[in-house]
C-alpha cells in the first residue's frame, strides 16, 4: 500500500505500478533500471516511510531504492552467502522473492525463495536490515525458515505484533499449483547471519509457523484455469500486501503472475484473514 491510499504493484519486466486502490487498474507506471540502465528481474516491493520504493531482484541479488518516477536512489549492502553462486551459495533465480518493512518502518526483510547450499533443503533464509535516524538499512538479524515440502518461500507482509505472514507456492506439472498462507512469529527464532549452514543438527530454532488457509479450499467464485489446477481459482500467486486492518480482521491482496504465458492468468485476489 502506498502512502496515499492507493497500491504500488511491481512486474517483473522492470515496471512499477500505481494502482487505483478500487478497480486495481494502472494509474500510472515507469520503468525501472539498474546502475548500468539494464531492466531488472524484480521481484519483491516495499513503500518506505519517505514514499521511497525498496525493489528486490533475485538475480544477484539486490534491493534497490528507487524514487516514485522511478529514478535509482540507492543500493542496500547484501551478505555474502546469499549471493548467487560462484559469489556466494545461492541458486539463480531462487533469491529475494519476499519483501516487507516491519511496523514503525527501522527493519526491512528480505526473504530467499529456496535454500542455500549446504543448507538442509527447504530450509531457507529471512534476510533484515535495521537503521537508526535517517541512517541507511544496514544488513542486521537473519532466521531460517522452514517450507513445507516442495514449496518456495515466494512472499511476506508486516503484521501487527512484529509477525508476519508467509506465502508459500509451489507447481507440479498435470496437477497445478499449491499456494498456502502462513503465520510466522520471528520471536524467539535464533540469529543464523553466522551460522554457516543450518542442518537441524545445530541448535538452531527456526521462525514458528502456523497454516492459515490452503488456498485449494478457498472457493472458486467462478474463476477458470487456462491448465490443470486443483481448483480453477489457483495460479502463480506471488504477491501479497495487506490493505487494511478491521477488529482483528486483515484485508490482503494477493495477485498470480502468468509469466507471459498463454496457460497461466494474472489475477487479484482480496481475501479477509483473521490471524
Amino acid at each position: 500500500m502506498d502512502r496515499d491510499g492507493a497500491v504500488a504493484a511491481l512486474s517483473d519486466r522492470s515496471s512499477l505500478f500505481t494502482l487505483d486502490p478500487g478497480t486495481l487498474r494502472p494509474r500510472s507506471v515507469v520503468p525501472l533500471a539498474d546502475e548500468g540502465g539494464a531492466a531488472l528481474d524484480s521481484e519483491g516491493l516495499a513503500v518506505d516511510r519517505d514514499g521511497t520504493r525498496l525493489v528486490s531482484s533475485e538475480t544477484e541479488p539486490s534491493v534497490r531504492r528507487y524514487g516514485k518516477d522511478g529514478a535509482l536512489l540507492g543500493r542496500l549492502p547484501v551478505p555474502d552467502a546469499l549471493r548467487v553462486a560462484p559469489a556466494g551459495r545461492a541458486t539463480a533465480n531462487q533469491t529475494f522473492e519476499a519483501l516487507t518493512l516491519l511496523p514503525g518502518g527501522r527493519t526491512l526483510l528480505a526473504g530467499m525463495e529456496s535454500s542455500l547450499a549446504g543448507d538442509t533443503p527447504g530450509v531457507v533464509r529471512l534476510q533484515t536490515w535495521e537503521r537508526g535516524g535517517h541512517r541507511d538499512f544496514r544488513p542486521a538479524v537473519q532466521y531460517g525458515y522452514r517450507t513445507d515440502g516442495g514449496l518456495g518461500l515466494v512472499e511476506a507482509a508486516a503484521v501487527p505484533g512484529g509477525r508476519l505472514l508467509v506465502l508459500e507456492r509451489g507447481f507440479t506439472s498435470g496437477v497445478g499449483n499449491t499456494v498456502r498462507l502462513y503465520l510466522a512469529d520471528l520471536r524467539r527464532a535464533t540469529d543464523t547471519s553466522r551460522v554457516e549452514a543450518l542442518t537441524g543438527q545445530d541448535g538452531v530454532r527456526l521462525v514458528r509457523k502456523t497454516l492459515l488457509a490452503d488456498l485449494v479450499d478457498c472457493p472458486s467464485l467462478g474463476a477458470t484455469a487456462k491448465q490443470p489446477q486443483p481448483n480453477p481459482l489457483l495460479d502463480n500467486i506471488e504477491g501479497m500486501a495487506v490493505t487494511g486492518t478491521s477488529r482483528g480482521t486483515l484485508r490482503v491482496l494477493l495477485v498470480s503472475d502468468d509469466n507471459q504465458g498463454a496457460t497461466q492468468t494474472t489475477r487479484f485476489y482480496s481475501l479477509r484473514v483473521r490471524p
